[in-house]
């Protein structure tokens, strides 16, 4: 089972507009979707989708509408009740793949939740295969709040994945991680390196840069590196080997998502036995699937272009045991 905790969930409003979008001007959107969302709650919509018994953990308070459409998809789930209702974050999607999102800071949670959600995440992480602490953190949570976790989790011989940024990105990478997945820019933040080098780097279709970056984030944190890079594809760095892998050709529609989706691909694919290069695939294929989609919808196992990803050895060779 995969659980996922989402501190700082959300219900994802979409608006979709058939022209570019025009600040102070009236609009039209031809579309308008809702969906539950929140980083970890992605992660098991994917992770439902591929037929994987999963678990969303979140705060929310009973009737919420966040849990009532978590209800419509028959996802599993364990809400901490909280006094308010879950932020709702926006997302302008435009015809040539542009989006803007426009997040709320979510509902406040004090000491008394916070021990009750931590209480939750025990109980349940032990028939769990990999527990994921993913998204922002709502206020009134201490920074290293997923670092305490992970570490909780850790004695508790939990295999613990961190998709977050900032501070807490930063408190959770001084802690032991079997996985952690930043993009370029947080790969950049978390080891000092010049984020236009990197971007630099990937316009040449030259991912050393990247690689050498994620190596020192591997031997600071003692799992894997799954470093996502938009429509570059991703670079997976671990103790024993390290991969690279492209996309297949999509028609992006709303790149919302797309990162978490490329997290539960590559735990759907670890789940299943899958080499270390084969999670990446499925990552980067679920990724390039989810971008093709609008709002934030789950790709399914039928929108992926797994032959379509190209995955290239850089160094070395592993299984994940």
């Amino acid at each position: 089972m995969i659980l996922t905790v989402t501190a700082n969930p959300s219900l994802d409003r979409t608006l979709e507009l058939a022209t570019p979008l025009r600040r102070g001007e009236v609009q039209r959107a031809g579309v308008v979707r809702a969906e539950p969302g929140g980083k970890g709650v992605n992660v098991s919509r994917v992770a439902a989708a591929a037929g994987l018994a999963t678990r969303a953990l979140l705060p929310a308070r009973a009737g919420d509408p966040l849990l009532a459409a978590l209800d419509d998809l028959g996802l599993p789930y364990d809400a901490v009740p909280v006094d308010d209702e879950v932020r709702s974050n926006i997302t302008i999607a435009e015809a040539d793949g542009t989006t803007t999102k426009i997040n709320a800071p979510g509902v406040a949670l004090t000491p008394a939740h916070l021990e009750s959600l931590a209480a939750l995440i025990g109980a349940r992480a032990g028939t769990a295969q990999w527990v994921t602490l993913c998204g922002s953190l709502p206020p009134g949570v201490p920074d290293d709040w997923y670092r305490t976790m992970a570490d909780d989790l850790a004695l508790a011989g939990c295999r613990v994945a961190v998709d977050t940024s900032g501070e807490p990105l930063r408190a959770a990478a001084d802690g032991r991680v079997d996985l952690i997945k930043p993009n370029e820019d947080e790969l950049a933040e978390l080891t000092g390196t010049d984020p236009e080098k990197l971007r630099e780097a990937l316009a040449r279709n030259d991912f050393g840069p990247i690689v050498e970056a994620a190596a020192r984030l591997v031997d600071r944190i003692g799992g894997h590196v799954l470093a996502t890079l938009g429509a570059a594809g991703a670079v997976l760095v671990t103790a024993s080997g390290t991969w690279s892998a492209t996309p297949p050709p999509i028609v992006p529609r709303s790149t919302v998502g797309a990162g978490d989706s490329s997290l539960a691909g590559f735990l759907i694919a670890q789940t299943g036995g899958a080499s270390l290069p084969e999670c990446l695939r499925h990552a980067v294929a679920y990724g390039a699937a989810a971008a093709a989609l609008a709002g934030t919808q789950a790709p399914t196992p039928d929108h992926l272009d797994l032959s379509g990803v190209t995955v290239t050895e850089l160094s070395g060779a592993a299984r994940m045991s």
